[in-house]
Formats: structure tokens, sequence, C-alpha cells
């Protein structure tokens, strides 16, 4: 695992295809070179997501960002969208990507439906332009007016609406496994030795924040694209020992039924999944948790 995070000519690319401006001639192109689709082996795949992958480490030279010009697809790591295909979205829920640049899990959200509304959030400046770009680059501007983008500290947004969307996104600030791992440079390694040990509480204070702006009975989707158990399983342990009114979702089984394309590890938990990085599968890390807030009434009948 390690020599394919630290050897980038192993990595692997996901092609996501853009459904408001469709690459036709790209997909027949992507075909030919042996490419398939990740749509076959998902439990509830939404029809208007496609996303090519492929078995070798092939690239598919990115598209420059234009003004006024939509990108016909997207790079990325295809264990990203796991955590987006968790969240099982519905055309006109509410949805808040809580920690969003630079902007690759909300144009795939926008893959799968069309939101009633959309509140992308980003904290850092720098990032938030990022963002912005990003969304630019690939949503029309109909669907642009149900898109708000805000720069809060993500830990007050539950407070800033409390019970206001459908799903949630909580992908997480981490330690970032392959930068770390590709890093020359001693204080940055130093400073993220450090960063370490405060992410968990960070990544707590977001998880609660998603819950606190969570309606009852929504769908909540924490995840990282960290190895670290500190970070991933710890954390949502926690939330649940802490948490009456939230309850763990069972997605192991979609273990097996993605092998074919994704290597998983044991997390002990039946509420996530770890995906591993190997050779001919070169996707993650990345860790996805499940969780579902519950209903007012049924909170009451437990309690």
């Amino acid at each position: 695992m390690q020599d394919v995070l630290i050897s980038p000519p192993l990595w692997q690319y996901a092609v996501l295809f853009n459904r408001f401006n469709y690459p036709f001639e790209l997909e027949k192109d992507l075909q030919l070179r042996g490419y398939h689709t990740l749509q076959g082996s998902f439990p509830y795949y939404p029809k208007s997501m496609k996303c090519y992958l492929s078995q070798t480490p092939d690239r598919v030279p990115a598209e420059r960002h234009q003004t006024g010009h939509l990108k016909k697809f997207y790079l990325l790591n295809a264990a990203s969208l796991l955590p987006v295909l968790a969240l099982e979205l519905s055309d006109g829920e509410n949805v808040l990507d809580l920690c969003a640049a630079p902007g690759g899990k909300s144009v795939a959200l926008l893959q799968c439906a069309h939101p009633g509304y959309l509140l992308c959030n980003e904290y850092d400046s720098l990032r938030v332009r990022w963002l912005r770009q990003t969304l630019e680059s690939f949503i029309p501007q109909p669907l642009i007016n149900v898109i708000k983008v805000s720069e809060l500290d993500g830990r007050d947004i539950g407070d800033a609406q409390p019970e206001t969307f459908d799903k949630v996104l909580v992908d997480a600030p981490c330690s970032n496994d392959r930068s770390w791992l590709l890093s020359s440079d001693s204080q940055k390694a130093a400073w993220r030795i450090h960063q370490r040990s405060s992410l968990p509480v960070l990544q707590g204070d977001l998880l609660r924040s998603g819950i606190q702006a969570l309606r009852p009975g929504g769908i909540l989707v924490y995840s990282t694209c960290t190895l670290s158990k500190a970070e991933n399983q710890d954390v949502i342990s926690k939330i649940l020992n802490s948490n009456s009114n939230i309850m763990p979702v069972d997605i192991s089984g979609i273990a097996k039924i993605c092998s074919r394309d994704f290597t998983f590890a044991p997390t002990d938990q039946k509420c996530s999944l770890l995906v591993i990085p190997q050779k001919g599968k070169a996707w993650g890390p990345m860790y996805i948790a499940k969780l579902r807030k519950k209903n007012h009434e049924y909170t009451k009948i437990v309690t």
C-alpha cells in the first residue's frame, strides 16, 4: 500500500462526466481504451451519474478553466465518490457540504440529483476561491441559483441553521496520507505531526455541528482521506457514544459489492468502510461512515 501512495506513476484517475455538458466523444474513446463504469457495482447508483475507471494508471488530460464554458469531466480519486453515493440523494432535498473545497464532491452531488438547496461551505478564504471556480466550471446558471457558497467556520453552522438539511456531508480536514508521505519538507512534517494530535477534536466538533444542522430522519456521511484510526473510527465511536439521537447505518455490504474496483480494510464498524490503495486499484485512502438522525417520535419512545 505504501508503495502505491509514494509512487504517483501508479496512481489512477477516474473520469466523472458532467451531465450538464456530456462528453459523448470522450465516452467512446474511454470505452475503446478499456475503461469501465463504476455504475454496475453500487447498490444505489443514480442513473444521472457516470464515472469511468481504468485498471491502469492512465490519465486523461485535464481541461482548463474558461469563464462561461462548462467543463465536460472532472478527474478524481474514484474512492471520493463513495461518500457522495452513500448519501443516497434525491431531487428536491436540502443538502449541506460542510467542508466543500476544492469542490469535487459538490460537483459529484449535483451529478446525482437536483437539490432544492445546496449549501457549499468552506472556511479557508483561498480554498473558497477554488470552490467557486469549480462550481462555475461545471454547473449551469439555472442550477447555480439553488447553490449558496458560505465561508463560515463549519463548527458554527449547526447553531446557525439547526435541523435544516435532509443530507449532510462532512468531508473533514484530515492528515491526508498521500500528501503526508510525499512531503520532503521537514518543517511541514513537524507541523503535520503536531496537527495530527489536534485533528480528531476538530473533526468531532464539525461532526456535532453537522448533526445539529441535520433534520430528524436525515442522513449524515463523514469521510476523510487518511488511514488514521484516531481520525476515523475513534471519532465516529465518540459521536455514537455521546449522541442518543444518532444511529449508525450499516454499509458493510458495499465492500463485497464493490470489490471489483476497490480494496477494503476492516474497520470493525458496520457503519463504516475504509478504502486502501493497492496496485491496479490505487483508490484511497478513503474512510466513509454513515449515520442517521432519529426522528423526534422515535427518540421519545426509546427514552
